[in-house]
């Protein structure tokens, strides 16, 4: 029986649109033009971060997010607020302890995002980041980190995504159970392939988790 459920942070929790129209702002390229190249790499199986060589080659994307920093200190950037969660998550993941099952929230961020998170005072038992364990996604460290802090056996944990490369194929290896959230660009486009079958379940939003727990528990 699943007993945890364990969600990614962005495009699962957390929609990401704030985040790249002000990147698309700061570099001066219109947030068509980024969402559409964004969407293109995305599609292409490359780095999101190849995004921003199309659209400026040779830039130094740590030195701009300094350079930002200093220009705008008190200005959210490339950071995220409660304003940027999605409507699903608080109840859906309230629905979930009310039922009993552990929430935690793993996903591949910066250090910062635990504090962004954590100010949320979301209905989850625990909150960690890649940067905070110093290890990151597809690694099965990192997975083998969400094992421990659940205390529960893998096939115990159902761990929720946007991506198959990610979060699906990898999680699945390490032995857990798999949903894939058709959700933001990844979430769309990994839904359509074939490979999205390694899935559990795939779910259109996160109130399809507890429905899709109770069925697993009784696989």
């Amino acid at each position: 029986m699943v007993k945890a459920a364990v969600f990614d942070v962005g495009e699962t929790l957390i929609d990401e649109t704030r985040i790249w129209s002000r990147w698309a702002d700061r570099l001066g390229v219109s947030r068509f033009a980024f969402m559409g190249v964004l969407g293109g790499t995305a599609a292409l199986e490359r780095s999101h971060r190849d995004a921003f060589e199309i659209l400026r080659p040779g830039l130094d994307i740590e030195a701009e997010i300094a350079a930002w920093e200093k220009d705008e200190p008190d200005g959210l950037r490339n950071h995220f607020d409660a304003d940027d969660l999605y409507p699903d998550v608080r109840p859906a993941l309230r629905g979930l302890r009310e039922a009993g099952v552990q929430v935690i929230i793993a996903g591949n961020q910066p250090a910062r995002a635990y504090d962004a998170l954590l100010a949320m005072d979301l209905p989850a038992d625990s909150i960690h980041t890649s940067e905070g364990w110093g290890v990151a996604k597809p690694a099965p460290e990192f997975f083998a980190k969400v094992a421990a802090v659940a205390g529960m056996r893998p096939e115990e944990i159902l761990y929720v995504g946007d991506r198959l490369d990610n979060d699906v194929l990898p999680a699945g290896r390490a032995g857990m159970r798999t949903a894939l959230l058709r959700r933001g660009p990844w979430g769309y486009l990994h839904a359509d392939r074939v490979e999205a079958s390694a899935a559990d379940v795939v779910i259109d939003d996160l109130y399809g988790v507890l429905p899709a727990l109770r069925r697993l528990g009784t696989d």
